[in-house]
């Protein structure tokens, strides 16, 4: 079972280091212009009223992402040492650092909860 998280976890980090470049749907502006990612923000042109806020968005999505993916790679040594509590400990600091986009992603607490069950089952 542990082994199983330890998978799920790695890609987990994967996938939260890259939220700026896979994205997820979100819309700006009065016309509601979809951008999926840094690389799309930066490539709106310059007279886009809310080029900058898509830009600061992304940017922010990737600062988040990768600061809880640092988290998520404290809890996979955690886990691969058998430490459930330290990983609890580091996942729930992810799941936390999420919150901002719980809307469009629950990567980190979901693992948190699945956790949080198995130490309850052990």
């Amino acid at each position: 079972m542990v082994d199983d998280l330890i998978i799920t976890l790695q890609q987990a980090i994967e996938i939260s280091r890259n939220w700026a470049k896979t994205g997820w749907s979100v819309t700006f502006g009065p016309r509601n212009i979809e951008v999926l990612s840094l690389e799309q923000a930066k490539a709106l042109p310059g007279n886009f009223v809310f080029r900058e806020e898509a830009v600061n968005y992304w940017r922010q999505a990737l600062l988040t992402g990768n600061d809880a993916a640092d988290s998520g790679e404290k809890a996979l040594k955690a886990l691969k040492s058998g430490n459930l509590k330290v990983a609890a400990d580091a996942l729930y600091f992810s799941q936390y650092i999420e919150k901002p986009f719980a809307g469009y992603s629950r990567l980190w607490s979901d693992l948190y909860e699945r956790l949080n069950v198995m130490i309850i089952k052990h």
